[in-house]
């Protein structure tokens, strides 16, 4: 099968004034900043397909953020929006809670730290990277059948699932400090991908890095 490239796109910054652990909960919307990014990723996105690239097929994940990054490319590239269940954020007992020391501290927490490289406070890192390679496959399928060889998809994502993607990509470890990922918001991780559909190479790069600096840097995003 022709070579393809599948980004996957973090969403922007989400307003959220409480700074509690949002992961699934619904009607998280992005903030001006982080509208400012999905926009700036959407003249990136243009600017790539002007010079020859043929993004074809874009998909999100169902949490509001990440539709709303999604949706300035949608319209900038004549895109429809796909929803993809499988690449949305991981669970986490934590969600809704504020990510304190206190509060992880507090007995009733103590039984989810037993295993922390599974990690056992949540779905675990190979569950998330498995679901996720399931759908750029897809995405990837399907980008080749209305571009061709050379097709590109973008699907839009979390840290944590993307991350967690990557080191299975790369063939690193999936136990990892979660303030050392490389994976900021807005920014793009991009599979690329032979004729056997054999990932062959990650790129990384932040089309909206210049809207980083003062960015919101709450996890479980």
């Amino acid at each position: 099968m022709p070579q393809a490239t599948v980004h996957l796109l973090r969403h922007g910054e989400v307003h959220n004034p409480d700074g509690v652990l949002y992961g699934r909960l619904p009607e998280f919307h992005l903030s001006e900043r982080g509208r400012d990014m999905a926009r700036m990723l959407a003249e990136h996105f243009v600017a790539r397909a002007t010079a020859g690239a043929k993004i074809s097929y874009l998909a999100a994940s169902p949490l509001t953020r990440a539709q709303e990054t999604a949706m300035p490319t949608s319209e900038a590239l004549g895109l429809e929006i796909h929803t993809e269940p499988r690449i949305i954020e991981a669970e986490n007992h934590f969600q809704g809670l504020h990510p304190t020391k206190a509060e992880f501290l507090k007995p009733k927490h103590w039984w989810y730290f037993w295993n922390p490289l599974q990690p056992s406070w949540g779905e675990p890192y190979k569950q998330q990277a498995a679901r996720v390679l399931a759908a750029v496959q897809d995405a990837r399928t399907a980008a080749i059948h209305l571009a061709g060889d050379g097709a590109e998809a973008i699907l839009v994502s979390h840290q944590l699932p993307i991350w967690a993607t990557r080191l299975t990509a790369e063939g690193r470890s999936l136990a990892h400090d979660p303030r050392k990922r490389e994976c900021t918001l807005a920014s793009l991780t991009s599979l690329v991908f032979d004729d056997a559909g054999k990932i062959i190479r990650v790129d990384y790069s932040q089309p909206a890095a210049v809207l980083l600096p003062g960015a919101a840097s709450t996890p479980g995003a």
